[in-house]
């Protein structure tokens, strides 16, 4: 069955061409299709388009299949062309006429562009739920471990004493940035498309505002082809909110991997966390981390790939739109997936006590040994000297301490104003 079927039949190798993986993908749009639905079926209740009885027994028809949908029981089989096709399907079966009757007025471009926002309001929660577990997490790591000291690098050079407690909270403030994006993307989402039907209204007296407010949708998106030209445009803001969450985690990661690699030695995680190799019985591997880092970076790609297949349409509905599902939904379930391991995997971390008490970690204090020299008085260039002359000539001795007071230094973390900031951003 297709909304669009004429009675005239279509090559076999067009329809599987055309339809593609639709089914599979659409089934996580099936409940916010039946929501959407019911709006529009009081909606077209309420200017006399649908009988109070029909109204009625559609909504109660389309609850049903949302119960089906959040039972597992909801399929689109081979026979649909996809989720709108089979829900009137089913509400044709069950009422007649009435379930023919909830098409009035929209199209399956303004169904589709309802579904999607729906969903993707519901994801953009959901994600921002994630993200804050992982910013408290990473919070009361950053409390824990805040006065154990870590080699700062740059260039990957050993640089300037940093702590883990700057190295956990860095992440959590990195954080409140992906929240801010996260936030962004709602309110692009947060917008009613159902009623510009193709793109170009409709000639029927429907009623917006009403279908706003029973979708719970903030505001309209008044024009109607303003609301077409969203598809694409939504997905691609929500693509690159995800990208920014998912920079954070591939960093991090990344980090893991280095640090608890013998070179380094900062870090071990628990046997349950790693993996073994097939010939050598000593490895433990971050693979978790790793997978994390690669999935990530994937994501990251996810906004140019959107670009590339909507920068050059112009306005108006075109089919190569259907191809945004493939790449933006099984994305947003890696995304969960990847917050989900790292908030299983992050509270196991073992941070070592010790690491500065190597010889090689002298050097991380020069600046703060030229500083010294600063404030008792001497110019900083020939601080600056003096202190590599020492180095030169093997003579240097290591303060081994730190006096950072500035904000957000080693010993000045701020803790408190980062949760601040984190719950002003929420």
């Amino acid at each position: 069955m297709k909304l669009w079927e004429k009675g005239i039949p279509t090559d076999k190798q067009i329809e599987h061409f055309t339809v593609g993986n639709d089914r599979e993908l659409d089934l996580v749009l099936a409940k916010y299709d039946a929501l959407g639905s019911i709006a529009h079926a009081k909606m077209l209740g309420q200017i006399g388009l649908l009988t109070d009885s029909e109204t009625v027994s559609l909504v109660l028809a389309l609850e049903e299949i949302i119960a089906a949908v959040e039972n597992g029981k909801f399929e689109i089989e081979d026979s649909f062309e996809d989720v709108h096709s089979k829900i009137e399907y089913l509400l044709t079966v069950k009422l007649g006429d009435a379930g023919k009757k909830i098409h009035t007025a929209r199209s399956r471009n303004d169904q589709v562009l309802v579904d999607v926002n729906l969903y993707l309001k519901d994801v953009l929660k959901e994600l921002k739920e994630q993200v804050k577990s992982l910013f408290d997490l990473l919070m009361e790591s950053a409390e824990k471990h805040q006065n154990v000291l870590l080699p700062g690098y740059t260039h990957l050079q050993i640089a300037m004493p940093s702590s883990f407690g700057m190295w956990f909270s860095a992440y959590a403030e990195s954080l409140i940035d992906d929240v801010t994006m996260l936030n962004a993307a709602l309110k692009i989402v947060d917008q009613n498309p159902l009623g510009s039907a193709a793109g170009y209204g409709s000639s029927f007296p429907i009623n917006r505002t009403f279908t706003t407010q029973e979708l719970g949708f903030e505001t309209l998106k008044f024009n109607s082809v303003a609301a077409q030209m969203s598809r694409g445009k939504s997905e691609k803001t929500v693509a690159f909110a995800m990208s920014s969450v998912a920079a954070t985690l591939s960093k991090f990661s990344m980090d893991v991997c280095l640090y608890m690699s013998q070179n380094f030695d900062f870090i071990t995680l628990p046997s349950h966390l790693t993996t073994g190799s097939s010939i050598m019985p000593h490895k433990k591997n971050p693979d978790v981390f790793e997978l994390i880092r690669g999935k990530c970076n994937k994501i990251q790609a996810l906004p140019y790939e959107i670009t590339l297949i909507t920068n050059n349409l112009p306005s108006g509905y075109h089919r190569d739109l259907q191809l945004l599902k493939e790449g933006l939904f099984p994305a947003i379930q890696n995304l969960k997936a990847c917050l989900d391991i790292a908030i299983f995997a992050i509270k196991d971390i073992k941070v070592k006590e010790h690491i500065l008490d190597d010889k090689k970690y002298d050097y991380l204090f020069t600046v703060d040994s030229l500083n010294e020299m600063v404030v008792a008085g001497l110019p900083f260039r020939d601080a600056y000297k003096a202190v590599a002359e020492q180095l030169e000539n093997g003579t240097f001795k290591s303060p081994k301490e730190t006096k950072h007071t500035h904000e957000g230094s080693i010993n000045n973390l701020c803790l408190d104003a980062i949760k601040k900031k984190m719950n002003d951003s929420y």
